[in-house]
């Protein structure tokens, strides 16, 4: 492909992931691999260049374009190696012309950022779009960090942690024989902290409230090395049936896992009640920890939105609270750096569950923020996440 027919491809791609994100459809990596597997002419070369390119765009404006014309257009005018392509040709966008709509905005939305934790200043906000590198976690059922760390020899091992590794942002590592195998899986660095907190080792019932696909239900069989229960549920199908394979592949033999239906959390739970020794609740929140690997959920965005995942929040701290046995622990967590939805969150929980109390996390990375932890890509390497751990008393 010519660059220009790149540049095109780049503005088709990204007009698709514009209307996904404003009617709430596939994600932008899903979009990106369907959009690819139709055309079949890109080489592997042109694939890239064109996701580089719709990338560059999605990272550039935190507020949805109108149109993918509009904020290339933009960028164009700043960027006369963009603009040059926009050359009419057959295969290109055609020439811009001078009163043609451009996009406007930073590269975050304005109102968003009087929401952050005030631990996330201006030059915190201005890393959270950098490219991330890809974190491993080690599984400890099948393997050692070592041998792991042999056959990766471009992995950094991360000392914060003991199954930790890192490589660079990028690389191909999906059919390796270590992932296959299940000796090693994807994991940020902030996610195996948000395990570590948990202290699952020895424990006898655990409960990942909010599974999902079950990377940390992965995490805490490891920690529990295959003993006592482990229940993951979650109300997506899709999702939690993900898990069974994995758990497979993984080696984890205590993992039991339970659909539930929305609204009636509590009584599919019934079984469970003042029963377990740990609740993780990793709950739903607005990404925006995660916007350096998910840059287009900032268009998926709003007041509305973040104030439904907000009130599921408190929810499902009211629910996983009914689990946990006297003594016992729940470690909230969220992919999110806005205050509300982290400090504010358990907080409020706190205030209105008075036989609780916050304990140490016994992660050494991170910052305070209120009752628990916070997380970000610029302090600590890792995603931005706030988590805390709470003990029933």
């Amino acid at each position: 492909m010519r660059p220009a027919a790149r540049l095109q491809s780049a503005i088709e791609l990204v007009d698709q992931i514009i209307l996904a994100a404003r009617d709430g459809g596939a994600s932008a990596d899903q979009i990106a691999k369907r959009f690819f597997a139709e055309r079949r002419y890109a080489g592997s070369k042109d694939r890239r260049a064109v996701r580089d390119l719709a990338w560059g765009v999605i990272r550039r404006f935190g507020k949805r374009p109108s149109t993918a014309r509009s904020a290339f257009a933009a960028m164009a005018d700043v960027d006369p190696e963009l603009a040059v392509l926009f050359d009419g040709s057959d295969y290109g966008p055609a020439v811009i012309d001078p009163t043609e709509a451009r996009s406007t905005g930073g590269e975050l939305p304005k109102w968003i950022k009087p929401l952050f934790s005030a631990l996330v200043d201006e030059t915190e906000q201005a890393s959270l779009l950098d490219r991330a590198p890809m974190d491993l976690r080690v599984n400890a059922l099948k393997a050692r960090r070592e041998e792991v760390a042999a056959a990766l020899p471009e992995a950094e091992i991360l000392p914060a942690l003991e199954f930790a590794l890192r490589l660079p942002g990028g690389t191909a590592i999906d059919s390796h024989p270590a992932v296959e195998n299940g000796q090693v899986e994807i994991q940020d660095l902030g996610s195996q902290l948000i395990v570590e907190a948990c202290q699952a080792k020895g424990l006898g019932t655990v409960l990942d409230l909010c599974a999902g696909a079950g990377g940390k239900t992965l995490g805490l069989a490891a920690a529990m090395r295959n003993a006592g229960r482990l229940i993951a549920t979650d109300t997506n199908r899709n999702r939690l049936d993900q898990l069974k394979p994995r758990a497979a592949r993984a080696g984890a033999t205590n993992v039991e896992t339970r659909l539930l239906n929305p609204n009636t959390e509590k009584d599919m739970l019934s079984d469970l009640k003042g029963g377990c020794d740990l609740v993780l609740i990793d709950a739903p929140c607005s990404g925006s920890g995660t916007w350096r690997r998910n840059p287009e959920t900032r268009w998926r965005l709003d007041a509305a939105r973040l104030k439904r995942v907000i009130d599921a929040q408190a929810k499902l701290l009211d629910i996983g609270a009914e689990m946990v046995v006297r003594g016992g622990h729940l470690v909230y967590a969220v992919c999110s750096l806005i205050e509300t939805e982290g400090k504010g969150q358990v907080a409020a929980f706190l205030q209105s569950h008075k036989g609780w109390r916050a304990v140490e996390t016994g992660v050494s990375m991170g910052r305070a923020d209120g009752d628990g932890v916070l997380l970000t890509p610029m302090h600590d390497g890792s995603d931005g996440f706030f988590f805390a751990r709470l003990q029933k008393l």
